[in-house]
């Protein structure tokens, strides 16, 4: 069975999750922080996009000020180009996986597909293989939308602080090409509702086969 995948984000009150160069906002507050470094230490892995990485350089750390005794999940990156900086915070503490579709020597990197984009779904079976159960995706926008695409996503947490970004321009939970047909939409279901900080936490269920 393929690791559940659980996605993560933050966005303004108008769908915005930065401004349209793609300089980070400050979103959400201490209380929603602690809750996804929990969520961090209840997941075998966590990923985002190389684009995430150029733009933040994460760490994917589960922080000690929010979890006494912190489980570190494996780092895993899509990378299909091979661009990740070798300075990279994330390669200071904890394992990595970067998923590429190049030929690499080297036992952090695996090959999944040979086209333009990582191939998800063979990906999630590297996964499976290396014990994953709980993957957390926290994006950029396309990865996220991509997991959508594939059907892989089993749940969707999204915290909506109280601010407005705006413009036609600034990056979305889900960006990439999106439904182009009704078919194509995806489904979800409310599963609670949460007011933290000065916003609220809304958890969704993919509906499955609708």
């Amino acid at each position: 069975m393929r690791p559940k995948v659980i996605v993560n984000a933050a966005m303004s009150a108008d769908g915005k999750i930065a401004l349209p160069d793609r300089t980070e906002v400050k979103i959400s507050g201490e209380e929603d922080f602690a809750r996804v470094h929990e969520l961090r230490n209840e997941v075998d892995a966590i990923l985002v996009g190389i684009g995430t990485v150029m733009a933040d350089d994460p760490k994917l750390t589960v922080k000690k000020k929010f979890v006494k005794d912190p489980n570190h999940p494996l780092k895993v990156v899509l990378d299909s180009k091979g661009k990740i900086p070798e300075n990279s915070r994330l390669f200071d503490e904890g394992e990595y996986l970067i998923a590429t579709t190049l030929d690499k020597n080297d036992p952090h990197w695996v090959r999944c597909g040979d086209g333009n984009r990582v191939d998800l779904n063979i990906l999630m079976k590297e996964l499976q293989k290396r014990g994953v159960k709980k993957l957390l995706v926290e994006g950029g926008g396309e990865v996220i939308y991509s997991f959508f695409r594939e059907e892989l996503v089993d749940e969707f947490n999204v915290y909506v602080g109280s601010l407005i970004i705006g413009g036609r321009e600034a990056p979305t939970p889900a960006d990439g090409v999106g439904a182009e047909a009704l078919d194509e939409i995806d489904y979800l279901q409310l599963v609670s509702y949460t007011p933290m900080n000065d916003g609220i936490l809304l958890c969704y269920k993919v509906k499955k086969g609708d």
